[in-house]
């Protein structure tokens, strides 16, 4: 198995994969060497002693018995895995749009192996020359995340959107359409999980106003950051039917999530999305189109990093398969076909496959 690790161990979504693999590390006895990207933050996660102190002795060890000649694993964006503590380098990364650029196309090229969780990601790099991409798919992850017991709405069918803002997330166009069906209805209810920590309060603030174009509605809800992932786990779990119209994602975590958890779905029939939803466990809509992705904010039009495009909807589509969901959960409550997904993509499948890749090298 991997002997030498650089992952990123925060609350973010890179973080969270890292911690889930690193339990993997730790339950089967393993010391890898481990070089961290930025500071070790475990807060957002159940707390145990004995795995931070396992994580710290392999952060202490690396530096004295790592060597460059072994194969490293790096979890993390494109732009910064040309550096490598190895002179081979298997790079795990997320990418969403359709054009890679020169630069990214070099530090592809110049990893051992590049591991993407997306099909349509694997097919586009694959279209622009890249020969070193795998597909691996991503998991469920039950130390965070369990159905709980309480009952939260049950006068009303709760919708969720979730995911940080984002122009690529639709998260606008969606609320929006939303509103314009559903709106001030008592039958329905709409909560937003869209802060994003990388902009200012206020202008999180700014994006809500923006969204609802100053109009009043009883019925929706726009929620805060939530720190821990206790928290996150109540709100996957208040609703009964979760929005995913995201235009370009590397997996969609919130909405696989949430269909893991049993909720039903209003899932886009693109990009990562196909890996996981069907017609069985999901009510799709297709997309109707690609615009360029640029928002000014995390994509920029001219750059050498993140150019391309994401794919676009028609409103009366996505209303469409919000009908098809509201039926679902009226016909019945959970849905059985989201369990499913628990066990084929759990963590242990992940593992093997990170396992089946290094004896390949």
């Amino acid at each position: 198995m991997f002997k030498s690790l650089n992952l990123p161990i925060n609350s973010v979504s890179f973080g969270q994969v890292s911690t889930a693999l690193l339990r993997k590390f730790y339950e089967a006895g393993l010391s890898p060497n481990l070089f961290t990207i930025g500071q070790v933050d475990l807060s957002s996660q159940k707390q145990d002693k004995d795995f931070v102190a396992w994580i710290q002795d392999c952060v202490n060890k690396a530096g004295k018995k790592h060597s460059r000649d072994v194969p490293i694993f790096k979890l993390w964006h494109i732009m910064q895995s040309l550096e490598s503590f190895s002179k081979e380098q298997v790079l795990f990364t997320f990418y969403e749009l359709d054009q890679p650029t020169e630069l990214e196309l070099n530090i592809l090229t110049n990893n051992k192996k590049v591991c993407v969780s997306s099909n349509y990601t694997k097919q586009v790099f694959e279209t622009f020359g890249l020969s070193n991409v795998q597909y691996i798919p991503l998991f469920f992850d039950k130390s965070n995340f369990n159905k709980t017991s309480k009952e939260y709405h049950p006068e009303r069918i709760v919708f969720n959107i979730a995911g940080k803002f984002e122009h690529r997330k639709h998260h606008t166009k969606a609320i929006r359409t939303w509103l314009n069906r559903y709106g001030n209805n008592n039958e329905y209810f709409l909560q937003c999980a869209i802060y994003n920590p990388h902009l200012k309060p206020e202008d999180n603030q700014k994006i809500i106003n923006e969204i609802t174009q100053g109009k009043q509605f009883f019925n929706i809800n726009f929620l805060s950051r939530m720190e821990q992932n206790q928290a996150y786990n109540d709100f996957l779990n208040s609703g009964d039917i979760i929005i995913g119209a995201s235009g370009a994602e590397g997996w969609g975590l919130p909405e696989f999530q949430s269909v893991c958890l049993g909720k039903h779905a209003v899932i886009m029939n693109a990009h990562s999305y196909k890996d996981w939803a069907n017609k069985d466990n999901a009510c799709l809509f297709e997309p109707n189109s690609k615009v360029p992705a640029y928002d000014n904010m995390f994509f920029k039009q001219g750059q050498e990093i993140n150019q391309g495009n994401i794919f676009d909807f028609s409103p009366d589509n996505l209303i469409d398969a919000c009908e098809r969901a509201v039926q679902r959960v009226k016909d019945q409550k959970e849905n059985t076909k989201g369990l499913e997904l628990q066990e084929k993509f759990s963590l242990d499948f992940f593992y093997e496959n990170i396992k089946s890749l290094y004896a390949s090298l």
